[in-house]
């Protein structure tokens, strides 16, 4: 035996005789698990043994006699091939009349006088051996006619019996003999069915199947169609089997019985189980043939019957059930298929085995994928019991599920369409009872690999340089190669071909330059490319000569006229500089489609003539085109007309159909036969029509211009035979081929039973039902039909019904859709062609609670400096009982930023809330939601400010705990800032003033000045009609005057409004007025705005903001 392994090796040549090694070997592999079995190995030697010493008498016949030549070869293992030569080891010619048989006698159906032969010699060749074994030469002599009458001449003088020649005879079978034999062949082989007739003439051999016919992919024949061949036979095959002989004189007849047999074959072989301590498991073993095959179960190479008992092990026939398994139960099982034909033998290990998961990829494996292209991410896993597996993406995911990805059971996470934002971390966790492993992967989504700019198509003189550009756009992390192919081969060797960056240069072009070039982009990832032609013309091109289309042929002859062949001539007119390629022949139907000219054939460019095939009774005209590279010419004159004679159809109609309109009629109809197709006058169909699965006779009928019969008085929806015959007045078309039809469909009788739902979850339920019998749906199935609505109480009149159809005959259903918290009903209806069955008894079901939709209003009311009021509509869909509200909100400052999120239960009866102790003027974002036992339903938000008083001075009430507001109280109520107030407000009143003054005037003011030195961008011109100020303007200059600022009714300040003071265009924050109220700097342009600090909102509106509004 060989080292390390099982292999047994047999040194024949220098171990004695192969004799002595003869028998049945099979091999045993054992370990502490078990003990596995080989099939049994057959060894036997190879035979090649001599022709027995016989002596053979020559032969002597008259011509047209039969004659075989027995070969009977010595039985060698394996069988010999054989063969006939003569003494030069040339083969014998055979033909359909000598030929060899599959036993290897050599048959003559009738000899010839150039059959005598001294050495006709039959071959053995055993390939095993490599020997060719040689049977004793067998002389043969064929007598003439002469020497015939020559040899009874000497024999009988006294008569004057001449011999005359052999006369002609009816077949008769030389193999096999009588009129029936039998053949069994095994299942999968192929199956060689021999007949070899005598006969003069030589007979020819047809094959026929009597209950079927031959399959067509399957059979060969050979041997000059006297040996018949089915590969791969199976039980289908058997029957009886019927070769022909047939000559001038006579036919014969010979029936084959084939009997298909088969050796043991696996439906179902076992498999190797693992089990975990305390599962459950089956071991099948599922085999046929013919006759069926015993089963029988060993267990690690013994019988099973003889080992010992094992209460967790069953056997019931070709099955072992295992129940609650334990270590000790780990074992190799054997079973064994047997009939008389052969055996079949199978291993499967039942390995009773406890493993925490492990997972077998390795760790942090990277994987590269293009966008919009799969990825999969493997996860390789062992574990007993079998593990679960489970995918999350990132550090905190939840578990992947399969609505946007596919989990396949080797633990592999399909990603179909990878995006961009599909790159990350994935993590593969595997599970069972007794442990818990997981596994990192990473996946990077690289864009794809574009060319933005492809090489053009290009025309260029001899001599020149020519530039082909290729820009490639691809994913920055990735490298990409870029290769220029030329007709899909790599570029010349040649200093004339160049690339430089995106560009592909060729100089000093010629005529071999011209072709298809191709720029390939490559990245490890993917691949594009963009082709371009160029094309080399002479650098000074000669006028050119005119080409154009051929001109039409001319002088059509129509010769050789026969009944369904004619020859055309013509003769092919200018081509125009361009060498004609083809012409096309046409041809019109006068009698039947008179105007219309069909294709007929295409031939060379170089023939003048055609065969045309044609059909019956039709009166042809032909015209040809000719055709060149730049187009077809005008058709020629037609040819003179050819009516061909009448034959019977040689097709008939197509489309048989056979439907009911109605429950006790069947219309067959069918696609009639043109007038082309008909073949002659008299055009008719012969329709027949009998019951399936009934004995009853074909009944027909003849009718002529429809392509429609309707049969009355049929049953309901049975099954019937149809075909439909064309005839005309000269004979019938072929025998046509039958078509199942149907009569009429009628509506369903029964109702679908045992209807039951299951309700999924708030919006989803799936239906179930028995289906119905199929005799009492009396039609097509179509499928099922659930009508379902929800229960109103207000209104049971008018239901809205919903209708789901479900195809064909499936007994389940989801419904979809569903509103949470609702009675619904529903019934089941069959359909089925002719329509619905009756309903199935209503069930009714109930959906659970689920999420509200939003609140359906929020708007806040009554504002005031420290307060908001919220008033709210309950959700329009509360899909249950609502619970309570979520109230959540949060302050927002200047720059958009939101403060802390304060959260506030409200119970579900309230729909108007008061918020207390805000920060007066500041603007709030507030979110409400509402709950049921369900969960948290959407939101709705809405944004909202507190208010401040007229005068800017806030109620003594608000916070003092606020240091800001507090000193702006402070500053209010002082003499000096009422005084400063007024001081200023007299200040614009003079400016206003002195302003009108020098518009009058014509002149400019300071204002004025630096207005036109730091012109606003935002400055828009106000309008007469809404009450605001005019422009003011001289001859020189023309400046609209800055749009006032205002507060709405509500007291709110809306961001887009202008909120613009003298503050904003001085020279800093602490440039405003001196204590006399003075202004402190020269009028700039405005400055960015500062911050605002503290809590005071940045939009909260000032004194000097309103007094900045007037000007």
């Amino acid at each position: 035996m060989k080292a390390g392994s099982g292999t047994l090796i047999i040194n024949i040549m220098s171990e004695g005789k192969a004799e002595s090694y003869e028998g049945v070997y099979q091999c045993t592999a054992r370990n502490e698990r078990g003990a596995a079995i080989s099939n049994n190995i057959v060894v036997r030697p190879s035979r090649s043994p001599l022709w027995t010493k016989e002596k053979l008498e020559p032969i002597t016949l008259r011509n047209g006699q039969s004659l075989v030549l027995p070969c009977r070869p010595p039985i060698g293992l394996p069988p010999a091939i054989i063969f006939w030569m003569d003494n030069s080891f040339q083969r014998l010619p055979q033909s359909e009349r000598v030929s060899q048989g599959l036993n290897g006698d050599l048959y003559f159906s009738n000899v010839l006088p150039e059959d005598t032969r001294e050495d006709y010699i039959c071959y053995a060749r055993f390939n095993h051996t490599q020997t060719i074994q040689q049977k004793q030469p067998i002389s043969v002599k064929v007598l003439s006619v002469d020497e015939l009458n020559d040899t009874i001449a000497a024999n009988l003088s006294d008569t004057e019996f001449y011999a005359k020649s052999s006369r002609e005879r009816p077949p008769t079978f030389l193999t096999p003999e009588g009129s029936k034999s039998t053949k069994e062949e095994l299942r999968g082989n192929v199956l060689s069915l021999e007949c070899i007739a005598e006969g003069l003439p030589t007979p020819i051999i047809y094959w026929t199947k009597e209950d079927g016919i031959l399959p067509p992919n399957r059979t060969f024949y050979r041997n000059f169609k006297k040996t018949l061949q089915i590969t791969q036979v199976s039980e289908a095959d058997s029957g009886n089997y019927q070769c022909i002989a047939k000559n001038t004189l006579g036919t014969i007849h010979h029936t084959i019985s084939v009997t298909v047999k088969a050796a043991p074959y696996w439906i179902m072989a076992p498999q190797n189980l693992v089990l975990s301590p305390g599962e459950n498991g089956t071991l099948i073993c599922s085999a046929n043939g013919d006759p069926k095959p015993r089963i029988n179960w060993l267990m690690n190479g013994v019988p099973i019957e003889i080992t010992p008992d094992d209460p967790s092990r069953k056997i019931d026939g070709d099955i072992i059930i295992f129940s609650n398994v334990q270590e000790r139960s780990s074992a190799v099982y054997q079973c064994n298929a047997s009939n008389e034909y052969g055996y079949l033998l199978a291993n499967a290990f039942v390995n009773v085995l406890a493993e925490p998961p492990r997972i077998l990829t390795p760790e942090n494996t990277l994987y590269q994928v293009i966008a919009n292209r799969p990825a999969m991410l493997d996860c390789a896993f062992f574990g007993s019991p079998l593990p679960t597996i489970e995918w999350f993406k990132g550090a905190k995911g939840s578990a992947l599920h399969e609505d946007i990805y596919v989990l396949h059971e080797n633990g592999t996470l399909e990603i179909p369409v990878a995006q961009k934002d599909s790159t990350g971390t994935y993590t593969c966790v595997a599970r069972n009872k007794l442990g818990m492993a997981k596994n990192e992967v990473h996946l990077e989504v690289k864009d794809p690999t574009r060319i933005i700019k492809q090489p053009e198509y290009a025309v260029v003189q001899r001599g020149s340089t020519v530039s082909f550009e290729c820009k490639v756009k691809h994913d920055h992390t990735l490298v990409p190669t870029v290769t220029w192919l030329k007709d899909n081969n790599e570029l010349p060797n040649d200093e004339r071909f160049s690339v430089d960056g995106d560009q592909l240069v060729v100089t000093d072009v010629g005529d071999h330059d011209s072709g298809t070039y191709t720029c390939v982009a490559n990245t490890t990832l993917d691949m594009v490319s963009a082709s371009a032609v160029l094309s080399v013309v002479a650098p000074t091109p000669t006028p050119a000569p005119i080409y154009d289309v051929p001109n039409p042929p001319f002088d059509l002859e129509l010769t050789d006229q026969q009944d369904k062949s004619v020859q055309l001539s013509w003769t092919p007119g200018d081509d125009n500089n361009s060498p004609i390629t083809k012409f096309i022949i046409e041809y019109e139907d006068a009698m039947h489609e008179a105007g219309l000219w069909h294709h007929q054939a295409e031939v060379s460019g170089t023939q003048t003539t055609a065969e045309l095939k044609l059909s019956p009774f039709v009166n042809y005209s032909f015209r040809v085109l000719a055709v060149n590279s730049i187009g077809r010419s005008l058709p020629s004159e037609a040819s003179e007309q050819y009516l061909t004679k009448a034959a019977e159809p040689d097709n008939n109609p197509t489309a048989v159909e056979g439907l009911g309109s109605e429950p006790d009629n069947l219309v067959i109809t069918w696609k009639p036969l043109n007038g082309f197709e008909s073949n002659g006058p008299g055009l008719q169909y012969k329709v027949s029509w009998r019951q399936k699965d009934g004995d009853d006779e074909w009944t027909s009928v003849v009718v002529a211009n429809v392509s429609k019969y309707i049969v009355s008085g049929t049953p309901t929806f049975v099954p019937y035979l149809i075909k439909v015959q064309a005839l005309n007045d000269v004979g019938f078309a072929p025998e046509p081929a039958v078509v199942l039809g149907h009569s009429g469909e009628d509506l369903p009788m029964v109702a679908p039973g045992n209807v039951h739902v299951n309700v999924v979850n708030s919006t989803l339920a799936e239906v179930h039902w028995d289906p119905v019998p199929l005799k009492s749906i009396r039609g097509h199935l179509q499928g099922y039909r659930i009508y379902y609505w929800k229960a109103s109480q207000r209104n049971r009149r008018h239901l809205e019904k919903k209708i789901l159809t479900f195809q064909g005959s499936k007994t389940h259903g989801m419904l979809p859709g569903l509103e949470p918290f609702s009675h619904y009903t529903l019934n089941v209806r069959v359909v089925n062609g002719k329509g619905e069955g009756p309903a199935s008894p209503d069930r009714v079901f109930h959906t659970p609670e689920g999420v509200p939709s939003a609140p359906s209003s929020l708007k806040i009311v009554n504002p005031t400096l420290d307060s908001l009021t919220l008033e709210w509509d309950p959700p329009s869909h509360p899909n249950g009982i609502l619970t309570e509200y979520t109230l959540k909100y949060q302050p927002i400052n200047s720059t958009h930023e939101l403060g802390p999120l304060v959260d506030l239960k409200i119970p579900a009866n309230k729909t108007r809330w008061t918020l207390k102790n805000l920060n007066f003027s500041t603007r709030y974002k507030f979110y409400l939601s509402a709950h049921t036992a369900a969960g948290l339903g959407s939101q709705i938000t809405e944004e909202a400010m507190t208010t401040v008083d007229e005068a800017g001075i806030l109620p003594p009430d608000v916070g003092a705990g606020k240091a800001m507001a507090s000193r702006q109280v402070d500053i209010a109520t002082q003499g000096w800032f009422i005084g400063l107030m007024c001081a200023v407000a007299l200040l614009i009143l003079i400016l206003l003033i002195v302003c009108f003054i020098r518009r009058n005037k014509g002149g400019k003011y300071p204002v004025k000045e630096k207005e036109d030195a730091h012109a606003d961008p935002e400055i828009q011109p106000m309008k007469e009609d809404d009450g605001t100020f005019g422009e003011y303007s001289d001859a020189e200059d023309h400046k609209p005057l800055k749009k006032g600022s205002r507060t709405p009714s509500d007291r709110t300040v809306k961001k887009e409004d202008s909120d613009d003071s003298l503050v904003d265009y001085g020279e800093g924050v602490n440039g405003q007025f001196n204590e006399d109220g003075s202004f402190i700097g020269q009028y700039s342009g405005k400055k960015e705005k500062e911050p605002a600090e503290g809590n005071e909102s940045s939009e909260a509106p000032s004194p000097v903001n309103a007094m900045n509004s007037f000007v």
